[in-house]
């Protein structure tokens, strides 16, 4: 059984380069895809170079996204306030579902009992000693901000989801999957492409290293994701950011509720131990010596 690990790339070398090593062992095919467009609808250059990456050009498969995804809607000036953001949220998860769906291209080698690995950039799982079991896997992940030592505590993140080729209906929906075993009794299971009962859960699943970037490189990331309007909504500016960065608090509250700020900064980071971290970041202090609090 080989992994093909798929992922989509903005302009993260750093993350990259860190990932490509980690899992270089355990991967047949990194399948990334970059987008000639933002998430918000603005236009981007590409930033992907495989000049960057020599020792994994033969591993690569960079796919770029150019052109829209159908369905994009127009905003118009007589709209209301609600129905513009409406469209403006719309659209942004039509291009970030899209860029994430066109991975499926870099698959045509993958035979059936392959594993196909699905996420963001900067959720690396921990695949040492790893084994496949059940038809969907799903890693947790410790979630670190700003330094690759710096720990949002009592919180995990299931980031990677994983899958056989054979049943792979979409990376998306992969994606989409919730992040529990649901009990067998659970009807709704049964139609469900969120809701599974046979679910393998990974703890010590690897690390969501979100955030690894200065101040101003966050603030322009999170201004055209695709959250891009709950972010302005915050009100945040970029000295808040650094701020934040500054006095080591975390960004974004994933336990608030749907309705609730969610940038609310108020959160201490926990510094850990660098001997937790991947074995290719102990091995390597000198190099992310600049990144490591």
């Amino acid at each position: 059984m080989n992994i093909y690990d798929c992922f989509m790339y903005f302009d993260e070398d750093l993350i990259l380069d860190l990932r490509l090593n980690i899992l270089n062992e355990h991967v047949k095919k990194f399948v990334i895809t970059e987008s000639t467009y933002l998430h918000s609808g603005r236009q981007k250059k590409l930033n992907f170079d495989y000049k960057n990456f020599p020792k994994f050009k033969d591993k690569i498969k960079y796919i770029v996204i150019d052109k829209p995804p159908i369905g994009i809607e127009e905003i118009y000036q007589s709209d209301t306030l609600k129905q513009k953001n409406k469209k403006i949220l719309d659209n942004s998860l039509k291009r970030e579902n899209n860029q994430r769906n066109m991975q499926i291209r870099g698959l045509n080698l993958a035979e059936d009992n392959d594993l196909i690995l699905s996420s963001d950039l900067d959720e690396i799982p921990n695949l040492k000693n790893f084994t496949f079991k059940n038809k969907i896997t799903l890693f947790e992940q410790d979630v670190f901000y700003y330094k690759f030592n710096l720990m949002q505590p009592n919180f995990k993140w299931i980031g990677t989801r994983a899958c056989q080729k054979k049943y792979l209906k979409s990376l998306q929906w992969l994606r989409n999957i919730k992040g529990k075993s649901y009990p067998f009794w659970r009807l709704d299971t049964f139609t469900s492409e969120k809701k599974y009962i046979n679910l393998d859960i990974i703890r010590n699943g690897g690390w969501h290293f979100t955030s690894i970037k200065k101040p101003k490189d966050i603030h322009y990331k999170l201004s055209n994701f695709m959250h891009h309007l709950e972010y302005e909504y915050s009100g945040l500016k970029l000295n808040d950011m650094e701020k934040m960065v500054r006095e080591k608090k975390i960004l974004y509250d994933h336990r608030a509720k749907q309705e609730e700020e969610k940038y609310t900064g108020s959160q201490s980071l926990k510094k850990i131990n660098k001997t937790n971290l991947p074995t290719y970041i102990s091995d390597n202090i000198d190099k992310y010596k600049e990144w490591l609090d």
